[in-house]
Order: structure tokens, then C-alpha cells, then sequence
């Protein structure tokens, strides 16, 4: 047994010549005076505002010239010039101040007779029918049907579920901004009007009747948003709820959803306050097949595309009655719509995005 004494090397028990090298210093901290804080951890050194602020408005260009490109590719003119001649001549009652190209009931003395309305304080004198009075002694007003302009509402879905993408076709938001694209273009070129209201669980933007190319492009930047950025959750009867006091000018409310998570009936039912207001309505639901029938696959996960929520399923043993459900949905869609005096038609990502325009065509055709 032996022991060590600082800075003595061991040696072997026999004497040995082996040795050891010696050891290492210790680095110990060096020691601070009592009372004297510690020094900071160097940190790298800020930015200038001025730089920090060059730097955000790069990105933000950078973010706005790319939703600029975005909203260019949702209209393709050349493709829809087949359709303005056939959009033109269609003539409908419609409620407005200005002049324009379709039939309002307007009081007056120009235009076409309609029909004799009882005189209420506030009405101009002017409109009088003062022949009427010396017959009947009744105080009427002549209303006139007057060439107007029109105001069509676009409502676009720009939920979670508009993000869904079957396979190589077209995301559902996408098709849907396309479509609302189109239809104010030929609106907007034939002298009319369009509104454009997001919707989701509540109203996400929106954008009150204009006609001017300036209008159509902020449509079109705002349509970015279902095209490319869709999500959140959908709650479409308590957003058309909103709606109503955004939407005050009577016209054609057309509304593209998938109109999934909620039945029928409840979005029709709040669309009756607009039925009441005498708007004609036409609801475009836009599906992927993949939403129509079930993948053939022995084990699928699904996963909800609002909540997040996942289920694993064997597809072969529910298709059957999916597809009878989804089959009973949509026609009771059509049969309620037909009850309510709305039109429904049924669109998917297969077909070409032209269809929806045709659909509106004979929307409007039924509506003159």
C-alpha cells in the first residue's frame, strides 16, 4: 500500500522503471471578486430597422407578386369568348337603380307598363296616373318594367374541404375559383355587376357588386384564397346567415360548395330569407369522384381535412351503402330545390370546368 502527495507519479509496487507521464494542469475559472456580476453571453448583433424593414417588404412583394400570378392563371379569356354572345341576350327582371341591359320593376314613365300600384307617401307625384283618379277616385302609380342592370352574387366555398385533390385532377377549391372567375368575367363584359363573398364556418371576405376591370382583378386575387389556401371548418348555413345583410341587391345569388357536413335541409332552409326576397339561387356543388364511390383498396385511412380527425376502414365492406347515401343526397339537393324554387346541379373535377358555365346558361334561360 502506498499513497500519493500531490505532483508525485506513481510508481509499481516492485520499483519498477515504468513510469507514467505527468499530469495534465487543471484550468479552473478564473475567480471573481465578491459582489461582481457575471459577464453576458455574447449575442449576435441586431439588425438595423432599416434593413430588418427591407427585408419584410421583399417577402411581402415577393408573396403578393406570387398570388398576382395565382390570379392570372384562374382566367383564361380566349376560352370564355364563345360564351358572350350567348350571355348577352339573356333578359330577366331584375332590381336595380342604374341603366343597363335587363327589365326592372321600377316606378316611372319610360319602359315598358306593368302595372298599377297604390299611391303611398313618398312616391313622386310625377307617377300619378291622373286619368285613373278622375275615373275612380283612387290614387295610383303606373310601374314600369325599365332596361336595367344586373347584380350577381358569387359565394365561394373556402373551407377544408375545398382542399381535396383526387389523383392528378383539379383541387376542388381551384375548380371552384375558375368557375366564380368566369362567370363575373361574362358578367362584368356584358355591363352587369358581381359580388364575391368567402365563406367557411363564417364570412371570410368579401367583396361588394362592382363592374369594373379593377373589380375583377381584386375578385380574382380574392379567389386565390379557396384556389390555393382553403382550410378551417364549414359551417355554410351560419354563413349564409351572415350573408344576408351583406347582400342587399336583389338578383342571382349562385353559391359553389361541396356543401358536405350538413343535410340539405339546413342549407336550404337558410336560404329562404333570400327566397323571400325573391333572389333566384343557384347552388353548384363540386365533388371529386373520389368523394361519389370509395378507392378499391383492401385497408384505406381517411382523414378529415377540417378536424384532422382519421379513420381506418375497409372500403369493400361500406361502399355499397356510401355510395346509396351520397346517390340519396344529391338528389334530395335537386328534389328540395325544385320544392324551394332554386336550381341544383351536380359538378365534379372529371369534367371539363366549361360545364359549370353551361349549367349557369340554362339557369339563366329557365329564369328568363
Amino acid at each position: 500500500m502506498f499513497r500519493l502527495t500531490p505532483n508525485q507519479q506513481p510508481s509499481p509496487p516492485d520499483g519498477g522503471g515504468l513510469r507514467l507521464p505527468p499530469p495534465l494542469p487543471r484550468h479552473l475559472p478564473p475567480s471573481r471578486p465578491p459582489g461582481v456580476p457575471p459577464p453576458l453571453p455574447v449575442r449576435p448583433p441586431k439588425l438595423p430597422t432599416l434593413l430588418f424593414a427591407t427585408i419584410r417588404e421583399s417577402a411581402e412583394a415577393a408573396a403578393e407578386a406570387l398570388r398576382v400570378k395565382r390570379a392570372e392563371r384562374l382566367l383564361n379569356e380566349e376560352e370564355l369568348e364563345r360564351f358572350r354572345n350567348l350571355i348577352v341576350f339573356a333578359r330577366t327582371t331584375v332590381e336595380s337603380r342604374f341603366q343597363g341591359r335587363h327589365k326592372s320593376p321600377d316606378l316611372g314613365g319610360g319602359g315598358e307598363f306593368s302595372e298599377f300600384v297604390p299611391y303611398e307617401p313618398g312616391h313622386p307625384l310625377a307617377a300619378l296616373d291622373w286619368h285613373v283618379y278622375a275615373r275612380s277616385r283612387k290614387l295610383v302609380i303606373r310601374r314600369y318594367l325599365q332596361e336595367t342592370d344586373m347584380a350577381v352574387h358569387l359565394v365561394v366555398d373556402a373551407s377544408g374541404s375545398m382542399a381535396y385533390q383526387g389523383g392528378k385532377r383539379e383541387v376542388k377549391g381551384h375548380r371552384a375559383a375558375r368557375i366564380a372567375a368566369a362567370l363575373a368575367f361574362l358578367m362584368l363584359k356584358q355591363g352587369d355587376k358581381a359580388s364575391l363573398t368567402l365563406v367557411a364556418d363564417r364570412v371570410l371576405e368579401h367583396l361588394p357588386p362592382g363592374g369594373t376591370r379593377r373589380h375583377l382583378q381584386a375578385m380574382l386575387r380574392a379567389l386565390v384564397r379557396p384556389a390555393h389556401e382553403a382550410g378551417g371548418r364549414t359551417n355554410l348555413p351560419a354563413a349564409i346567415g351572415e350573408c344576408q345583410r351583406l347582400l342587399k341587391r336583389r338578383g342571382r345569388l349562385v353559391i359553389l360548395s361541396d356543401f358536405l357536413g350538413h343535410r340539405p335541409t339546413e342549407i336550404l332552409d337558410s336560404l329562404s330569407p333570400f327566397l323571400h326576397r325573391r333572389f333566384e339561387i343557384l347552388l353548384m356543388q363540386l365533388t371529386d369522384p373520389d368523394e361519389m364511390t370509395l378507392p378499391d383498396a383492401p385497408l384505406a385511412r381517411f382523414v378529415d381535412l377540417e378536424t384532422g380527425e382519421a379513420i381506418e376502414v375497409e372500403p369493400a365492406e361500406i361502399r355499397a351503402d356510401y355510395e346509396a347515401r351520397m346517390r340519396a343526397r344529391a338528389a334530395e339537393f335537386a328534389d328540395s330545390g325544385a320544392r324551394h324554387r332554386l336550381d341544383f346541379t351536380a359538378l365534379d373535377t372529371a369534367s371539363p370546368y366549361r360545364d359549370a358555365i353551361e349549367a349557369y346558361l340554362g339557369f339563366r334561360h329557365k329564369s328568363i
